[in-house]
């Protein structure tokens, strides 16, 4: 699992910061998470193949999370796109995109498909048989969710030395990799289990954008790999948070320590503070293990 973080600033895109955007690569998809200003200059700048792109997940209608999609999906088409193109959105979403779609008279000739959001509770809305993708509900000025990506458990994998030792024949193997136990010349069953290798520990990933201190997500997150959530203020700024509602880093390091996460990784950072370290000194006094986004930052999960 590879995390690459396009853009992770508040509000006004700056000539070396971008708003949100990330890549999350996973059980060979590639998902598109948020899709704020600049996102398709910082996919080429970081050499990320539009090809691979099929799902887009957006987390809320405020233009630094989605004011990129219009000019993706354009140029998806210039490029001859002929795949299908999944966006997954709050309700609102579709009629936003295919308005610039409609004035520019510029559809699309492959398919575009909406999934449109409008569910409080958590709700599964993409898997298949490696993966499986469900929201997080948020609070936030406007209908907002965030993304909990998790890997399924992979099959077990032969291990030809261990069925060797235990003398099971390799015309057993096919139905082994099936699951079937192994039988000796003896007529002595061997269990799958000790025919076969642990299948690697699943990873997760869980994706906060903008919203106010809010431990109701706490058990959707719990135990995840890497928690990303948004650290837009610091203490000294923690009133604005009510009325903006957005969370200061110490609030991101709370939830990350209630709910037992792996490591945190903290963005959304507005642009008043003069370094980002400000707020990786001021999670680390709750939640030990912190990591800064930044654009281009490469997280290998």
């Amino acid at each position: 699992m590879k995390l690459t973080i396009l853009g992770c600033y508040s509000a006004t895109p700056r000539t070396f910061t971008n708003p949100t955007s990330q890549v999350l690569e996973i059980q060979n998809h590639l998902f598109l998470i948020d899709c704020g200003e600049g996102t398709q200059v910082q996919l080429r700048k970081y050499k990320v193949k539009f090809s691979r792109i099929n799902h887009i997940f957006i987390s809320h209608l405020h233009g630094d999370h989605f004011f990129g999609l219009p000019g993706l999906i354009s140029t998806f088409r210039l490029l001859g796109r002929e795949k299908e193109l999944h966006i997954y959105g709050p309700k609102g979403i579709k009629e936003a995109i295919t308005l610039f779609l409609k004035l520019g008279d510029s559809w699309t000739n492959y398919p575009l498909i909406f999934h449109e959001l409008e569910s409080k509770e958590s709700e599964l809305i993409w898997e298949d048989s490696k993966v499986s993708v469900r929201t997080i509900p948020l609070e936030h000025r406007v209908y907002t969710n965030g993304f909990l990506f998790n890997e399924k458990e992979a099959p077990r994998t032969l291990d030809a030395e261990a069925a060797h030792r235990y003398g099971v024949d390799r015309s057993q193997f096919n139905n082994i990799k099936k699951g079937a136990d192994g039988v000796t010349k003896n007529g002595e069953v061997i269990s799958n289990k000790k025919l076969t290798h642990d299948p690697p520990e699943p990873k997760s990933y869980a994706f906060c954008s903008d919203t106010v201190y809010n431990e109701t997500v706490v058990p959707l997150v719990k135990d995840v790999d890497a928690l990303y959530h948004e650290s837009t203020f610091l203490e000294s700024e923690e009133h604005l948070c009510d009325r903006t509602k957005h969370s200061t880093a110490k609030q991101a390091a709370q939830i990350a320590k209630l709910a037992h996460v792996k490591k945190l990784i903290l963005g959304h950072y507005s642009t008043r503070y003069k370094s980002i370290e400000l707020f990786k000194e001021e999670a680390q006094g709750v939640f030990s293990n912190v990591e800064l986004a930044d654009d281009g930052k490469v997280f290998d999960l």
